[in-house]
């Protein structure tokens, strides 16, 4: 849905994107991650065709951005970070103003603007002027008017930034019951850690460069990373603990077995599946008295930092 070859955007004497090629296919969500300074925003502002890239090419749902903007356009969504709003305007009365810059059929606007006054949770703020809303209503408002049209490809830059944790979550829910329905989203954020509940894929972004990219386990494969098998006891004495990992360190895909406290032990696992399966199966049968056992995938944030994030934010 998103395909990009050897894109470069410049600001005079600054490279901003360097050379990068990326493909992102229908019902991906994928997470651009990096430092300030990275490129992350102007790579998705020349998606958007916002600004023109140096050269490359740019296509949306098969349509070049440069030759047929209309046609790719109309499959996107753009949400930028602060984005501006009218604030003398009523919430219903500015989703109003843009289904019909969409184009939306007159006949079906009210019944689009209040699908998604509901979608978004605002269905009490109907009525109240834009200038009166909180920072996380005024980004739900902003999601709903991207929304509006239907768009197949969703741009979000940093659609989290500034709020408080609870309308974070809003959003992140929000967000979350869009992508269900198959639209392919690329998401630009600095919340790392949440990027990993919501997203299936990732690139990591470095002084203008596309560093990696690719789905989460096909990134994990290709940087040896390892997960971290976590097992805790429901009840234990330092003789069960001693026990447990002297069995845990003949188990050939386990390493660096430690215990935090008297009741929990971790470990690097390397393994698949069914190899954890196998193993649970086994300390079941020793008489381990297990209350938790889980293998913990490296998550977007400790992958980045994996990679290498040299640059200064």
């Amino acid at each position: 849905m998103i395909n990009i070859k050897s894109l470069r955007v410049d600001y005079d004497d600054l490279n901003a994107v360097c050379d990068v090629n990326l493909d992102i296919g229908p019902g991906q969500i994928f997470g651009l991650v990096g430092p300030n300074g990275a490129g992350k925003t102007s790579m998705i502002k020349a998606i958007a065709g916002i600004i023109e890239p140096t050269y490359g090419e740019i296509k949306i749902a098969g349509f070049d951005m440069e030759l047929e903007s209309e046609n790719a356009l109309g499959k996107l969504g753009y949400m930028p970070d602060f984005s501006p709003v009218y604030e003398n305007l009523k919430v219903w009365e500015y989703l109003d103003v843009f289904a019909a810059a969409y184009l939306i059929d007159r006949s079906v606007r009210p019944e689009k603007v209040e699908h998604w006054i509901k979608r978004v949770n605002l269905q009490d703020k109907t009525n109240t002027v834009i200038r009166e809303l909180s920072r996380g209503m005024r980004q739900r408002l902003v999601l709903a008017k991207t929304l509006l049209h239907d768009p197949d490809v969703l741009l979000l830059d940093e659609p989290a930034s500034g709020l408080d944790p609870i309308a974070r979550k809003d959003l992140h829910d929000i967000l979350k019951s869009v992508a269900e329905e198959k639209k392919t989203i690329l998401i630009s954020s600095h919340i790392l850690t949440e990027l990993s509940d919501f997203c299936n894929a990732i690139g990591i972004m470095e002084k203008g460069k596309m560093v990696l990219s690719g789905s989460l386990d096909d990134i994990r494969k290709h940087i040896n990373s390892t997960g971290q098998l976590v097992i805790r006891l429901a009840v234990a004495n330092q003789e069960t603990i001693q026990k447990l990992t002297t069995f845990l360190q003949i188990i050939p895909f386990l390493t660096n077995i430690k215990h935090n406290n008297s009741i929990e032990l971790q470990a690097s696992f390397s393994g698949d599946p069914n190899d954890a399966s196998a193993l649970l199966a086994k300390l079941v049968r020793e008489g381990f008295s297990i209350s938790t056992y889980f293998v913990k995938e490296a998550n977007v944030e400790e992958i980045f930092f994996h990679v290498g994030a040299k640059q200064v934010s």
